[in-house]
């Protein structure tokens, strides 16, 4: 019988105690995102300082011990005792929630800082925190275990450098709520580069005392610095990236473009510093100027009538090898919940779309030029579209949604629950043969795929879908294909794995595979569906003892184990087809037993980069990434 529902059983909690009662409400989740969420709710504090004018140097830390420093030199956090709170206004900010500078637009005319929470939960959240402020010849300090205060606000001279200002937090994430407290250096330094990008002039310097590595950012040239560095392994349309800005009170736009000779686009769109990775209304504002203006231009100057096609000319067509970075700082911003990842003022739509319709429109009558480059690539992404538009007919019309037909290669499973249902893409009809026969055919599904498939990076779409592998993958999956068709609710199989040999002509074959969910499937990565398989590099025999080890180190362990290299058979595997169909469920099909990877998209500006690195038609970069990286490479196969 269940207990009596009375007022006894309504919980009331005080204070910080909801953070810590529900940290994933605060921070997204408790695992390396929350975590990094942590650091990226105290930067942005300082951040807010610099953009009011009043801090031009960041320093963040990450200590031996695991604790995170994050020092400015902005005006430090008032001291002085709260009117009503009747405690220092720094202890108010730090253990209370929605309370802060940020609602007052006379401390901070823009903010990042929306809601008032940022470093009251990482109080909550961290096992200590210390707070050093610098200001009036004084230095503050309090300690906090657990977001509640140690003691009581402490107060010395100033030594040394006079009239120092500013405020230093130190703090230790609690080890009880988060499920890692190991940082990813590449995934905060790429953070820090973005907040050094957007905020022109102002010096962030990030290290690691872990590892000794250190990044000193500072652009002189802010977001138009930003588009040379995300074009830079690409060959560009204009030389000179096409900037313009707009601060009139209460609003700051800027934005920077540049056309390249890819076929994809790449916006990168933040409100107040924060990268609104869901986009909102200051993209929409964005793209409906730019589709409007080009096509206003090409009109005007008979573009249209010297090429073959339509008189206009779509979104998509004109965003064909576009990057753009498109920032606006705003009062009273409104967010999509605390994650920020869409923008919802609907008069920023308006303010950008004038922006970039007067600005952009005065560009192009002064640079005919590049106009005409522009509009010429356009043209050619339209042409392209009405062939890919009948290729993905052609796709749609075979597809097993429609016709029940699936590809004669698929050895499909008997359960159609997608949530239930795995999707092996094996290189080669040899392993996909023994996996055929050595998979569970209730859940799982094989796909062989013949070869290496088209790069998808040099390639438009409708090239993309004339590749009969890729047509093969598309047909299986269900979802369509490209922005325009692509419907995740349509997916057969929510667990995707690509199977690959262990050597180099492998792990180019996945390559080519994650480069074509990244550029016309990103959902797919973005909804945890795409994992890759670990087979094993080694069979271990000794006798009856018979083993696999999946790395160098778990091999030697293994000989160790067996007493040496005396009397052991040791196989190295280079390819999947080594292995009956037995061993393969066993080392690398079964649930109970198998080590699959999940793709991730920690930073999508670092994922592009490598993408455009790896795939892309520029030859230097790519040496100088294999020269930079050669010492990190494990089990290479030659």
């Amino acid at each position: 019988m269940s207990a009596e529902y009375t007022a006894k059983g309504i919980q009331v909690l005080k204070g910080l105690d909801a953070v810590r009662k529900r940290p994933a409400m605060y921070i997204g989740s408790t695992d390396l995102h929350g975590l990094h969420h942590m650091i990226y709710e105290v930067v942005d504090n300082s951040i807010d300082e610099a953009m009011a004018g009043h801090c031009t140097r960041i320093e963040v830390t990450i200590r031996k011990d695991g604790a995170v420093t994050v020092a400015d030199d902005g005006r430090g956090i008032p001291v002085d005792r709260h009117p009503t709170q009747k405690r220092p206004a720094v202890e108010v900010v730090m253990t209370t929630l929605h309370a802060g500078g940020k609602f007052d637009h006379d401390s901070y005319r823009v903010s990042g800082g929306l809601h008032g929470v940022g470093v009251s939960v990482v109080n909550a959240l961290s096992e200590w925190l210390e707070v050093e402020i610098l200001r009036d010849g004084k230095v503050y300090t309090q300690r906090y275990e657990r977001g509640k205060p140690a003691y009581d606000l402490k107060t010395k001279p100033q030594t040394g450098k006079k009239d120092g200002r500013g405020t230093i937090v130190t703090f230790m994430p609690d080890e009880k709520v988060f499920t890692t407290l190991t940082y990813s250096f590449d995934t905060l330094s790429l953070r820090m580069r973005e907040l050094a990008f957007l905020n022109k002039g102002i010096n962030i310097v990030f290290s690691d005392e872990r590892t000794g590595k250190r990044h000193d950012f500072n652009y002189s040239g802010g977001i138009v610095s930003f588009v040379k560095f995300l074009n830079e392994n690409r060959e560009v349309l204009h030389k000179k990236p096409i900037y313009f800005e707009d601060h009139a009170d209460p609003y700051e736009i800027d934005i920077a473009i540049q056309y390249n000779d890819s076929y994809n686009e790449k916006i990168f769109c933040f409100a107040n510093n924060i990268n609104t990775v869901d986009g909102g209304t200051h993209l929409v504002g964005f793209k409906t100027a730019l589709t409007r203006t080009l096509n206003n231009y090409a009109q005007k100057n008979n573009l249209f009538k010297r090429s073959r096609t339509s008189t206009t000319l779509s979104g998509d067509d004109v965003r064909e090898g576009l990057t753009a970075v498109v920032s606006v700082k705003l009062p009273d911003p409104q967010f999509e919940g605390q994650t920020k990842a869409k923008l919802g003022n609907s008069e920023i739509r308006g303010v950008v779309e004038q922006v970039v319709g007067q600005k952009l429109g005065e560009y192009l009558e002064e640079n005919p030029p590049i106009a005409k480059r522009i509009i010429e690539k356009a043209m050619q992404s339209a042409r392209a579209r009405d062939a890919a538009r009948k290729a993905r007919d052609l796709v749609r019309r075979k597809s097993a949604l429609e016709s029940g037909s699936l590809p004669g290669k698929l050895a499909d499973c008997s359960m159609t629950d997608p949530e239930q249902c795995e999707l092996y893409l094996v290189e080669g009809d040899s392993a996909g043969g023994s996996a055929k026969q050595g998979r569970d055919r209730r859940f799982q599904a094989i796909l062989p795929l013949k070869g290496k498939i088209l790069n998808v990076e040099k390639a438009r779409l409708d090239k993309v879908l004339a590749n009969e592998e890729i047509k093969t993958v598309i047909t299986a999956l269900g979802t369509g294909v490209g922005e325009e068709d692509f419907d995740i609710s349509k997916i057969r199989y929510r667990k995707i794995v690509i199977m690959t040999d262990a050597d180099v002509d492998g792990a180019h074959i996945r390559t080519l595979i994650l480069t074509l969910f990244f550029r016309y499937m990103p959902e797919l990565i973005s909804q945890g569906c795409i994992y890759i398989a670990q087979p094993p590099l080694y069979r271990v025999r000794k006798g009856s003892d018979d083993r696999y080890a999946y790395d160098d180190e778990e091999k030697d362990k293994i000989l160790k184990e067996m007493g040496g290299s005396k009397g052991v058979y040791l196989q190295r595997y280079k390819g999947l087809g080594e292995m009956n169909p037995e061993q393969l469920w066993m080392t690398t099909m079964d649930p109970e037993r198998r080590t699959i990877l999940q793709v991730t998209l920690e930073d999508a500006v670092e994922a592009d980069h490598i993408f455009t690195i790896l795939m892309g038609d520029q030859v230097e970069p790519r040496k100088q990434f294999i020269q930079e990286n050669a010492l990190e490479v494990r089990n290479l196969d030659v």
